[in-house]
């Protein structure tokens, strides 16, 4: 009986002694894979953060995104961007009559035009590394949603008649915003914060990423691609210019981050 039970014990230690090298063996057979993989050019990881400086064909911005490896070749990614959109016709001009410490100003613009994004992105690789200094090319794309800020664009301008300097924002009855012999200078940046209108949106993207980083650990790469937004309300910008609703863009971004 004593025999029965000494010879089950170990019957049960080394069953799962068993189990246990399995298991091991299972693991250490996945690691090797994954290292095969990395030196074959594939891009692994578990969590990538992201932070990018963009430059737009109309304006500029910058982006943070948090990503999750799917399967070898794709990856789920969570972004969102910051930025502000430029009008084609706007044109920087410095107020005249030897006031060299008054701001330049865009004449005729009415708003500033700020966005904030938040979006769902698939990356997809399409091309390895190959070796440690090769570039491991990736497809993006995907959308979400997007958020017009549209804030006062303020002047400062001077009364004939008192010599007084105030600052205005564009009132349809307003002609001295209009006058360039009035204007002396853009008033300060703050200015307009607290009348900031929202517009609420949609954004649809596309882009190459070309990952130059020597090891997987660390994200060094650059990133170009198109970008279509489309806003509920058209975007009052610029006087005496058609009001848009359809925004596209190309771009280009520096990305620098982590991956474990």
């Amino acid at each position: 009986m004593i025999i029965a039970c000494v010879l089950s014990v170990q019957y049960v230690f080394s069953q799962g002694k068993d189990e246990r090298q399995i298991k091991k063996e299972e693991k250490q057979k996945r690691i090797n894979q994954l290292i095969k993989q990395e030196e074959e050019g594939a891009i692994i990881f578990n969590k990538q953060s992201v932070f990018a400086i963009k430059l737009n064909t109309d304006g500029y911005g910058v982006f943070y995104e948090v990503g999750k490896q799917k399967t070898i070749k794709t990856a789920s990614i969570f972004q969102f961007e910051l930025g502000e959109r430029k009008h084609p016709k706007e044109e920087r001009i410095t107020p005249g009559q030897g006031l060299f410490l008054s701001n330049p100003y865009v004449y005729g613009k009415i708003n500033n035009f700020y966005y904030f994004k938040a979006g769902y992105l698939q990356q997809r690789l399409i091309g390895g590394k190959g070796n440690k200094n090769g570039v491991a090319v990736s497809l993006l794309y995907g959308g979400g949603i997007t958020l017009g800020l549209l804030k006062p664009y303020y002047l400062k301008v001077q009364d004939f008649n008192t010599g007084e300097i105030t600052d205005i924002k564009y009132d349809n009855n307003d002609s001295i915003f209009l006058d360039p012999l009035a204007i002396r200078g853009s008033s300060g940046f703050t200015m307009g914060f607290g009348e900031v209108k929202l517009k609420p949106g949609a954004f649809g993207k596309t882009a190459l990423r070309f990952d130059y980083g020597r090891y997987n650990e660390v994200v060094s790469a650059l990133e170009v691609g198109i970008n279509v937004e489309f806003y509920a309300q058209k975007i009052p910008h610029m006087l005496r210019n058609k009001e848009n609703q359809l925004f596209f863009n190309a771009y280009a971004a520096i990305l620098f981050g982590k991956r474990k």
